[in-house]
């Protein structure tokens, strides 16, 4: 979804993929380079723009670290068929999908996603390495803490906040504060678990 996002982009060249995975040679017809050892020499022979195309939140935090260390600069991925207000703000690295809506003054942390159909309403504040699944839907003022999942069809209602980390089930309704590093399901949301990792 990214390559296509990417390449309707006529600002952007896309060069390669690089993966772990040394079977890949391809992904979307875009050639996999290798693995993360290329990423210093790309960079010395003139590349230095990178979007990290991962789901996990930590580990998309963490290469973007390694990347912006080594000189690189993260690009967003913005469908053109989202719809983002001219008062949002959107940090580096974000990707916003197709049928996506970021409406007055939200604000995006860097290398958060706002996936397929996910509205994000007025004056929310999502913070750094969140994802957004598809379908979910931020009624206005909610605040949701860098690092934060919130699963598939997942509703929160107006100026609820979300701590760091949490994890929100698919199709849960969040109707009152969430505290940090909380697995929370269900409908009205409650927490079933609260973690001490990230």
């Amino acid at each position: 979804m990214v390559i296509d996002i990417l390449r309707a982009d006529p600002k952007i060249e896309l060069v390669g993929c690089i993966d772990k995975d040394p079977s890949l040679r391809s992904v979307a017809r875009l050639p996999v380079l290798g693995d993360d050892s290329l990423l210093a020499g790309l960079h010395a022979q003139g590349i230095q723009h990178a979007f990290i195309a991962i789901g996990s939140n930590r580990v998309r935090q963490q290469l973007g670290q390694q990347l912006e260390s080594l000189g690189f600069r993260l690009v967003s991925a913005i469908s053109p068929f989202s719809w983002i207000s001219d008062s949002a703000q959107l940090g580096d690295g974000v990707a916003v999908m197709p049928g996506a809506v970021i409406n007055a003054e939200a604000k995006i942390g860097r290398l958060s996603i706002i996936n397929t159909g996910a509205t994000v309403d007025h004056e929310c504040d999502i913070g750094e390495a969140c994802h957004i699944a598809p379908g979910s839907a931020l009624s206005g003022n909610v605040t949701v803490g860098k690092g934060t999942f919130l699963g598939t069809g997942t509703r929160v209602i107006d100026a609820i906040e979300i701590g760091p980390w949490a994890m929100v089930g698919a199709g849960s309704v969040v109707t009152r504060p969430l505290p940090g590093r909380c697995t929370a399901v269900g409908v009205p949301c409650r927490v079933i678990k609260l973690r001490t990792d990230d």
